[in-house]
């Protein structure tokens, strides 16, 4: 079941003056006790059995052993299952309903964009996910929406519009479109053309303006995008290194859609810390993200046989010829990591109808237990998800009190309660191993039976 926040003022309406209460929520949060669980902290290669987990108000204050209890606490027994961190999406596209760029474009108004990127956040959180990085196309409004409990969802790091070249990944004007018109994408800050330095400064600014808390350029092509081949370098050295610099104002960090080896490389010199795709990676690439410090996420969809067989993409002849080829040129990406990892986090990259975005969402989970393991794919939805929100840095990050993605005392309280131990059966957080052509995903995964976020319950299947 779903329960609403309870505010501790709620409690003592009637029989306290309001300064009274206000000063009882300050000086006395509520605890949580979890008890008797077995715990996975984000990193471990073990689970911790027998633990108990206190929260009070929305951080973790400790965890130890059964004598750590608390006073007058909620408790919830755990019987044994596994208490983990809340998952973490890195790279998503909350706002981009489809089905097609050009739809969104000719065809969508603000109140379409809005009313999709509430289900979204909704069914984000439902599936375990209460932290998510909006990858491009979503401003501040659904993260003060969320924040302020007027809609359900995870804790949003938007990146505001997109920027990019003309023609390339980030141009999502009609076909007809003159240069420098005016497009629906533009007028709300979901993507922006930007083919100068002054472009990416003006564009840059405006997006930490609209409460983005890092940038995203757009440094390669796409496979189901109108113009741009995916091989494309777009963007001089100098607007790559504008973006940068607008970012490094800001005290955060820029994330690049690169899909070439040149692109990336050019990227991490310039000081990209997050790279979006990197299906090209290699050993190399690895040396340049590990002294640059960088992160990457990579859709692995994008390496499932079935590609070629999504609509998108097998009834457009350019998008199949372009992901045709795409699919050949990544091949190595999957044994490159695993002989020279680095720092990944979660990417699913769905841009379409909420079903099915959670359909592929399930199966996304799948593949990165069943491309490398559990543990791994365990780390790389929780703890490094975590180190890589926080490059948004002291100013821009909107959630600033608290680690994500761990379990320890200080961190936030974003916590997962699932059947089982997800280091030997991944299942159990509700993968699936069918894509476009699965079946309907549930709500929330039975087998999820607590989503908590910032000390609070959104769902609790146990009490």
């Amino acid at each position: 079941m779903r329960l609403a926040k309870l505010h501790s003022t709620t409690l003592a309406i009637g029989f306290l003056a309001f300064g009274t209460v206000a000063a009882l929520a300050q000086d006395d949060p509520a605890q949580v006790l979890f008890t008797n669980c077995a715990v996975f902290d984000g990193k471990a290669t073990e689970l911790t059995d027998a633990q108990n987990v206190l929260v009070t108000g929305n951080l973790i204050e400790a965890i130890g052993d059964a004598s750590l209890t608390a006073e007058g606490a909620t408790t919830v027994d755990c019987d044994g299952r596994t208490l983990m961190p809340g998952l973490i999406e890195g790279h998503a596209h909350l706002m981009l309903m489809g089905p097609s760029l050009p739809a969104m474009e000719a065809n969508s108004t603000w109140e379409d964009f809005a009313i999709h990127g509430t289900r979204m956040s909704e069914m984000y959180l439902m599936q375990g996910f209460t932290t998510v990085r909006d990858a491009g196309g979503a401003n501040a409004g659904l993260q003060r929406a969320i924040n302020s409990g007027a809609i359900i969802g995870p804790r949003v790091y938007p990146s505001a519009a997109f920027i990019g070249t003309r023609g390339g990944h980030a141009d999502f004007a009609n076909f007809t479109s003159p240069v420098g018109e005016s497009t629906n994408m533009g007028r709300l800050n979901m993507a922006q053309e930007a083919d100068s330095v002054a472009d990416v400064h003006k564009f840059g600014r405006n997006n930490f303006r609209m409460g983005a808390s890092q940038l995203k350029y757009m440094q390669s092509g796409g496979a189901v995008s109108a113009f741009d081949p995916w091989q494309l370098l777009a963007g001089s050295q100098a607007e790559i290194e504008a973006v940068v610099q607008v970012a490094n104002e800001y005290g955060s960090y820029v994330m690049a859609h690169s899909y070439r080896k040149e692109a990336i490389m050019t990227a991490l010199n310039a000081g990209v810390r997050s790279i979006e795709h990197g299906f090209m990676f290699d050993c190399e690439i690895a040396e340049l993200m590990k002294e640059k410090d960088a992160y990457i996420t990579t859709n692995l969809t994008a390496f499932d046989p079935g590609l070629l067989e999504i609509p998108a993409v097998k009834n457009v002849a350019s998008s199949l010829r372009k992901a045709t080829s795409a699919s050949a040129a990544f091949v190595n990406y999957i044994p490159n990591m695993k002989k020279c990892p680095v720092k990944r986090a979660f990417q699913t990259d769905c841009v379409g109808d909420v079903p099915s975005c959670s359909k592929q969402i399930a199966y996304e989970k799948y593949l990165n237990a069943d491309f490398f393991d559990p543990h791994t794919a365990l780390v790389v939805m929780t703890s490094t998800g975590g180190e890589l929100v926080a490059l948004s840095g002291d100013f821009m990050n909107p959630y600033p009190d608290g680690k994500l993605g761990v379990i320890e005392a200080g961190a936030y309280a974003d916590i997962l309660l699932v059947d089982g131990n997800p280091l030997e059966d991944f299942s159990v957080l509700g993968t699936s191993d069918k894509w476009f052509d699965g079946p309907e995903r549930p709500d929330s995964p039975e087998t999820i039976r607590v989503i908590m976020k910032d000390g609070v319950f959104y769902k609790n299947t146990l009490n």
